[in-house]
């Protein structure tokens, strides 16, 4: 009985050995497992910092050899004199690109601005000529452009590019996910125009006659109130298309309109509502709307002179630059309609076979320099074009204590109720219309 009570502990005792030996022998391989996670992570680690050290380098490199490429055509600049065509109906901007503008292409890049004042229309005309002749180089080397132009131009290839991707302050200042980086009049701009400066439809007037409309029933009233006081431009005057567009935003809405096919009989029943509005509201506007002046700036002087009470332009600030110059009454107010106005980016192109091409490209590249759109900004209070977020704080600052003058809203009110510009193709269209429909009946 002892001899098998010895047995069975001693066999009792050599099976928990092997456990504990079979325990052991599990907790390394444990070890062992943990050890090769553990070594895999570091390597994928490791590995994902090496992919990113190199996406670093290929982007330093790539920074560098546009940097390279942009400093060659500053080289080539040097001594040129680059030709700006656009519209020069207006005596501020005229003056400042005459002066600080082009004083700071001068001292900065030895950049001489000839500044060529042309409506749209003729310029669109000789770079057709131009095209037709086979033209080797064109003295139009920048043109101030956006909307249906812009998509004229590029449709029949008078402009060069891409070119915007070679100008480091665009990489640098310009929010490239901004809808109005992406497309000019909800048309692609593929890199063939850069961003020259924001306007916005704004309304004004004479705050002692009352309180401004909200919207276009008001408006009626408003002018029955006051008939023979209030006008509009004759289309296709830019600021009177404008203004017609925001008058169809507000009577028939805008979402359809980013949609609807470019066919004249479409759009024309879309627009039905907003054209008899313009034709209800016409025996109560200036000459009982069987005339309308030519242009903004005529409208503008009607204003000064006390033969309107209310105008607008796509200048935001016009009231404060009006004041300040004694051509509005210190009474004048802006104002917008309650669901909005129609807001857009104009831009600058080049021509394709641009004669002073390199001139061009250092040129624009300044337009969007911080210290040139500052001064703008102070100069002309045209809304910036730059990416506030991509700013240092020093110049953020810089921009936010400019004095914007009396009688204006700021700009955070204007652009939260900035409403978005038609397609490019509807904008003929509607100023068709409207000379078929409302001018002069």
């Amino acid at each position: 009985m002892k001899k098998d009570v010895r047995m069975i502990s001693r066999l009792t005792a050599m099976a928990m050995a092997g456990v504990l030996a079979l325990s052991a022998c599990g907790g390394k391989k444990a070890e062992t497992s943990t050890t090769t996670a553990k070594a895999e992570e570091t390597k994928a680690v490791g590995e994902s910092k090496a992919e990113e050290k190199a996406e670093e380098k290929a982007k330093e490199k790539a920074e560098e050899s546009g940097s390279e490429a942009f400093d060659k055509l500053v080289e080539e600049a040097k001594g040129q004199t680059v030709n700006f065509y656009g519209w020069g109906g207006d005596d501020r901007l005229n003056q400042w690109l005459d002066g600080f503008y082009a004083e700071y292409l001068k001292k900065n890049y030895d950049i001489t601005l000839n500044r060529v004042p042309m409506g749209i229309e003729d310029i669109l005309t000789q770079l057709s000529a131009e095209k037709k002749a086979g033209t080797a180089e064109s003295d139009i080397d920048m043109i101030w452009i956006n909307g249906e132009n812009f998509k004229t131009a590029k449709e029949n290839d008078y402009l060069y590019g891409p070119f915007t991707a070679d100008l480091p302050n665009f990489k640098e200042y310009i929010n490239q996910d901004d809808p109005e980086t992406k497309a000019d009049f909800s048309y692609p701009i593929d890199g063939y125009e850069a961003p020259y400066g924001k306007a916005q439809l704004v309304l004004y007037g004479d705050s002692k006659v009352g309180e401004f409309p909200k919207n276009t029933a008001e408006l009626l009233e408003f002018a029955k109130a006051h008939p023979g006081k209030i006008t509009y431009p004759a289309l296709p005057d830019f600021t009177g298309s404008a203004f017609v567009r925001n008058v169809i935003y507000d009577i028939v809405g805008v979402e359809q309109f980013q949609t609807v096919k470019e066919d004249k009989e479409a759009v024309r029943e879309l627009v039905k509502p907003a054209m008899e509005y313009l034709k209800e509201l016409a025996p109560y506007l200036w000459k009982e709307g069987k005339t309308y002046p030519e242009s903004a700036p005529t409208m503008m002087n009607m204003y000064s002179d006390g033969e309107l009470i209310m105008g607008m332009s796509y200048s935001a600030y016009i009231v404060a630059n009006g004041i300040q110059d004694g051509s509005f009454s210190p009474d004048t107010k802006t104002f917008l309609f309650d669901k909005g106005t129609i807001g857009n980016t104009n831009y600058i192109a080049i021509s394709k076979n641009a004669k002073h091409r390199a001139a061009a490209e250092v040129a624009i590249n300044a337009m969007m320099a911080p210290e040139v759109q500052l001064n703008r900004y102070e100069t002309l209070k045209t809304i910036p074009v730059l990416d506030n977020a991509k700013l240092s704080k020093e110049v953020q600052d810089a921009f936010s204590k400019v004095d914007l003058g009396q009688g204006v809203l700021p700009q955070s009110e204007l652009l939260n109720k900035r409403l978005p510009e038609m397609p490019a193709g509807l904008v003929p269209i509607i100023e068709e219309i409207w000379q078929e429909e409302v001018a002069g009946k």
